[in-house]
């Protein structure tokens, strides 16, 4: 599963150029599924099993899509400025990598500050790829690149860059490796744009049409920052009660308590207090779908050295075989 989790992570897929991510997923399901299908705003959507008489058509998703930035000008002393690609912070950026889409790789850094115990703002960062000037610059205003972070093996823990959300994406793929039987017709999709507003997830919710729905996503391991979200790597995987623009429904947040108290497996209650997930768009679909969502513990999200817990990784595929291979009661 690291193995698999490295060449998600190592393949780059910005938000609204997920097509690289896309084609290695597809790779890796073509022995698993027959049924996998891809619609107009990208998102891989693969069908599994058929409802029966005790089933639902239930939505689960994960985002393909990570952050980056593109390219708003060029300075004519060859520096490359450049905007964002969801939420970048500028904490992170200085000294930090970037490989473009087309190849070629630069190193961030800022103007002169005027107090260096601040952080500079975001207009004062500049992508320095080796030009001269704006006449042999690789790259143009719209190149989009993403940050580089490379794989490692920590034991129990890995780091990489793209974690968020490419562990999701192949712990969902593990799961549809282990499900045998199901009453549910079970629509997996691997969705696009998550990180610039759920935009992949909405239009494929609503083609779809679930009884119910869930995202699989990251969660801030926040507890060594000392803040007050309480959420521990090692712990268990999160199940979401609340985020900024989402309120799970009490039902599902049951039936995901009870899935993971039957198998024995650790969880943790997660109330977010910055961001959101593809579960606000599957709720917010056509009339309303009953949502949820079930959350990976990760420290230093939205950087390049992003960590997860195998401990935590492993029991979330356990519950969610348990959520998806039995009947489903939301009373």
């Amino acid at each position: 599963m690291k193995e698999l989790i490295r060449k998600f992570t190592q393949t780059a897929g910005p938000s609204g150029y997920e097509s690289a991510v896309r084609n290695v997923i597809r790779e890796e399901l073509k022995s698993y599924a027959s049924n996998i299908q891809v619609d107009t705003l990208g998102n891989l959507i693969v069908r599994v099993g058929e409802k029966n008489r005790n089933g639902l058509s239930i939505l689960v998703a994960a985002h393909m899509d990570e952050i980056g930035v593109i390219v708003s000008h060029v300075e004519k002393n060859g520096l490359v400025r450049f905007s964002n690609i969801g939420t970048v912070f500028p904490r992170f950026l200085p000294g930090s990598r970037v490989v473009f889409l087309n190849g070629t790789r630069g190193v961030v850094n800022n103007e002169k500050p005027e107090d260096i115990t601040k952080i500079p703002k975001f207009e004062k960062f500049f992508i320095d790829v080796g030009a001269a000037s704006d006449k042999d610059c690789p790259v143009k205003i719209g190149d989009l690149a993403v940050f580089e972070g490379e794989f490692a093996d920590y034991g129990l823990n890995i780091v990489s860059k793209a974690l968020d959300n490419r562990a999701a994406c192949a712990l969902l793929i593990e799961t549809i490796k282990q499900i045998k039987t199901t009453p549910h017709e079970l629509i997996f999709v691997f969705s696009t744009q998550e990180e610039v507003g759920s935009r992949g997830a909405l239009t494929a919710a609503f083609g779809i049409e679930a009884d119910l729905g869930f995202a699989l996503d990251v969660t801030p391991a926040s507890h060594i920052l000392g803040t007050k979200m309480q959420c521990d790597l090692g712990k268990g995987p999160a199940i979401k009660v609340r985020d900024v623009n989402f309120i799970s429904d009490p039902g599902v947040v049951n039936w995901m308590i009870d899935g993971a108290k039957k198998i024995r497996v650790p969880y943790q209650l997660e109330i977010l207090d910055v961001g959101s997930t593809d579960a606000r768009s599957i709720q917010m679909t056509r009339s309303g779908i009953a949502s949820g969502a079930l959350s990976i513990p990760c420290r230093y999200v939205h950087s390049p050295s992003e960590m997860i817990n195998m401990n935590d990784y492993q029991n979330m595929i356990a519950l969610m075989v348990r959520l998806l291979t039995n009947p489903v009661s939301l009373g």
